[in-house]
């Protein structure tokens, strides 16, 4: 079970050989179908344990729910007020992991809930018996306060301080504690395939799952047009809300989380995110986060989605009216929706019911109950005939112990032999403290790259470590970076999730033509 690390970069190239080896016949002990962070995180918990490992996606990395997070590395303070503390703690501790398995994409960030005249003062003492039970679950996970502080007190001055665009009429103060916030979800992704690839496993974006068996699957290359049989001796579908297409027995209730961009400037450039509460729900809230490139993130929708599963989720005008309608209750002046610059929707692979025999942790059946109400646990069910599982359910969050759950259901399979887990404390590529300094280098790269960062400078020609524009906060080099490194295949791939460009349209259209030129640029050197 030695292993011997090997390369981290996916490119054209690496797909193409390894593809072929597969359609010529050889066989893995572990198939993946699904890009997402969940199968991202099997292939690597897999890999890891010694077992050989194929990550095939329709698509590519992250192109389904994955990139529409709220970019929260949270403790689970909503599932403490709901009356969830074991999922809360569950979120609380794969917090503390990642925060050291990954703490170059990771920053601390202060959260407010604004206190107004209006509220009666058992909200406040409520909600601050919430956020204290919160601390002391990641003081025993291990997350030092150091890193995400105390929930705390502060008078009305220090809240507009933090968030200028609070009304200050009635404001009585805020209540300030802390959680996680990730550079990028996407990006965490391509963190996590990348460190799988460098123990071996393959990761081969745009090949389709046709069906699973117990051998593998019939899978397409979309990009040639090519079917092939892959064979593998166990087989994961981890395709999340498109779970179902592949393992008819599994029944999930998606529903849609809706998120708002605005500019920062209009909120006066928060240095803090803060939330409003539904009417009427003591767990749920709207909230507004500021993100490092100059945005601020308003959501967040839960809306069950009926029939089938669309391929990208739009956000509707009724959902964009409600939250700017309630996240406008804690500002001096109301958002409207020509403040929008940007709106994105993503899918929640909610688990319903499912036959099959369950292996995993969590199966619950949603009833009539809204989408709101259905556990966030995950759940692992296997096909009594093919033995395919599927893994379903759970949070960005708490995606590595999503992995080992399905891992260890392999391992305990008769004449399965495995190394233990080590994801736990396994890093990924390009993981250093959070804050080191690289002198000369954009702290922007820093944050985004890690340890990569000097790699980034030193990739393309020297006119390629400009901006592409001025309110774009990328550069061509970190397109080629992409190309040769991430697995970025198309326009796309470069701007709608190596890079965020995508989320603002109007910066979508001045990016192209660069992201256009990085492919050909790429496709000239291999030829």
């Amino acid at each position: 079970m030695s292993q011997r690390l090997g390369s981290s970069s996916l490119n054209a190239a690496r797909r193409t050989r390894e593809l072929g080896q597969l359609a010529a016949g050889q066989r893995v002990d572990v198939l993946v179908v699904g890009g997402g962070i969940t199968g991202a995180g099997v292939a690597l918990d897999a890999a890891a344990r010694g077992l050989s490992v194929a990550l095939i996606e329709r698509g590519d990395l992250a192109q389904g729910t994955s990139r529409w997070s709220s970019k929260l590395v949270h403790g689970g303070l909503r599932y403490l007020a709901g009356g969830h503390p074991s999922i809360a703690w569950e979120s609380a501790r794969e917090r503390a992991i990642l925060l050291r398995t990954a703490p170059h994409l990771i920053a601390p960030l202060p959260f407010l809930s604004p206190l107004r005249a209006e509220q009666p003062a058992y909200v406040a003492g409520g909600t601050m018996a919430v956020l204290r039970a919160g601390d002391a679950m990641r003081r025993l996970a291990g997350t030092a306060r150091t890193r995400l502080p105390n929930a705390h007190r502060i008078d009305a001055l220090e809240a507009r301080r933090l968030v200028p665009a609070l009304d200050p009429s009635g404001l009585r103060g805020a209540l300030m504690s802390w959680d996680g916030q990730l550079e990028d979800d996407a990006a965490l992704v391509v963190g996590v395939a990348r460190t799988a690839a460098a123990h071996g496993a393959r990761i081969l974006t745009y090949v389709r799952a046709l069906s699973l068996d117990g051998d593998g699957a019939v899978a397409r290359d979309e990009r040639t047009g090519q079917d092939l049989r892959i064979r593998a001796d166990h087989v994961v579908n981890a395709a999340g809300v498109w779970s179902g297409a592949l393992a008819p027995g599994v029944k999930l209730r998606p529903s849609r989380g809706s998120h708002l961009l605005v500019e920062a400037e209009r909120l006066g450039n928060p240095r803090a995110a803060f939330n409003v509460a539904l009417e009427g729900s003591r767990s749920r809230f709207v909230f507004a986060v500021p993100r490092p490139d100059g945005l601020v993130l308003i959501g967040l929708t839960d809306v069950p989605v009926l029939g089938d599963v669309p391929d990208d989720a739009t956000v509707t005008a009724e959902e964009e009216g409600g939250l700017l309608q309630t996240i406008s209750r804690a500002l001096e002046v109301p958002l409207t929706a020509a403040d929008v610059v940007g709106r994105t929707a993503g899918m929640r692979p909610l688990v319903d019911g499912c036959s099959g025999d369950d292996v995993g942790r969590g199966r619950r059946r949603g009833g009539e109950r809204g989408t709101a109400d259905l556990s966030r646990r995950h759940a692992l069910i296997e096909d009594p005939q093919s033995r395919v599982i599927t893994i379903v359910g759970g949070k960005l969050t708490t995606y590595r112990r999503m992995a080992q759950d399905v891992v260890d259901a392999i391992a305990a399979r008769p004449g399965v032999t495995t190394a233990a887990c080590t994801t736990e404390r396994l890093v990924l590529v390009g993981a250093q403290p959070r804050d080191t300094r690289m002198p000369g280098i954009d702290e922007r790269l820093v944050r985004r790259y890690g340890a990569e960062a000097p790699l980034v400078t030193t990739t393309g020609r020297p006119e390629d470590h400009r901006r592409i524009a001025a309110d774009v906060p990328v550069t061509p080099a970190e397109l080629r970076f992409a190309v040769e490194h991430e697995l970025a295949l198309t326009p796309d791939d470069l701007l709608d999730r190596r890079t965020r460009v995508g989320l603002v349209p109007t910066r979508r259209a001045v990016a192209l033509p660069a992201a256009q030129e990085a492919l050909a640029g790429a496709l000239e050197e291999v030829r």
